[in-house]
């Protein structure tokens, strides 16, 4: 059994791994971190994580980017791996991240589902492939309470297709405040707004003859919960490193 340390537990995706461990033999959630107080849960729930006398296996961070580098320094000073699934993070942040994976093992992801990595890992084989005939356009749509756009995932997906391009490569995002005509450097981003929607990725390779797509629609936020919890088994036991998502892929593709 994987004991969790739930960090941003009173939120939309907490609440859904919290949901998730209650009958399932081989998570347990031990404690919990949150700014809002909450005793509706099994488990403490704590507003200072220095108060916490749990012991854990790994942190679970879905929290909010301005409260990474308090959960960073709790992971360092417990010396557990601490899982970020948290986005929009500032490049300091991002840098804090990977010096702390000399100390103990980190785990980040801008996005927790195992399909969107998937689609990512088919996104890059076929820039390899059509890259530059095909024009490569991508767009994101989320739920109208999204403060980022775009979207951490897109630009997961965006800086993915970078590094197979040899070539200088521009990110263009939207296009409202571009008047000229698109270059093969260019990678489009685009971002969509509204409703409920819980996270779509479409990756478009574009050319005069024919289009391909390649896209991945998040259904429910349990698909991001489940794909935590698998990060969380992942990660357990683990003492120092940085880790992603691919790394749990190369798992079933054996690379």
């Amino acid at each position: 059994m994987v004991k969790i340390f739930l960090h941003g537990c009173c939120g939309r995706m907490g609440k859904a791994i919290a949901a998730l461990c209650e009958n399932n033999p081989d998570y347990k959630i031990v404690a919990g971190g949150d700014i809002i107080e909450n005793n509706n849960y099994s488990f403490p729930v704590y507003t200072s994580l220095n108060e916490c006398t749990e012991d854990f296996d790994v942190i679970i961070d879905f929290s909010n980017a301005t409260a990474v580098p308090t959960v960073l320094e709790f992971a360092k000073s417990r010396k557990k791996p601490f899982i970020c699934c948290t986005t929009a993070l500032s490049d300091q942040t991002v840098a804090d991240i990977l010096n702390a994976s000399e100390e103990i093992a980190i785990f980040k992801s801008a996005n927790m589902s195992v399909g969107i990595n998937l689609m990512i890992e088919l996104a890059k084989q076929a820039t390899k492939i059509l890259y530059p005939d095909f024009d490569i356009e991508i767009v994101e749509a989320h739920h109208n309470r999204k403060l980022d756009a775009p979207s951490g995932t897109a630009m997961m997906i965006a800086n993915a297709i970078d590094q197979e391009i040899p070539d200088q490569t521009e990110f263009v995002y939207d296009r409202h405040s571009v008047n000229k005509a698109r270059s093969k450097q260019e990678i489009g981003i685009s971002s969509i707004r509204g409703g409920n929607i819980v996270g779509d990725h479409d990756v478009m390779f574009i050319s005069d003859e024919e289009i391909v797509t390649i896209s991945h629609r998040a259904q429910t936020r349990d698909v991001f919960a489940k794909g935590a919890l698998r990060a969380a088994s992942f990660m357990c036991g683990k003492e120092r490193g940085y880790f992603t998502m691919s790394d749990i892929i190369a798992e079933y593709t054996g690379e």
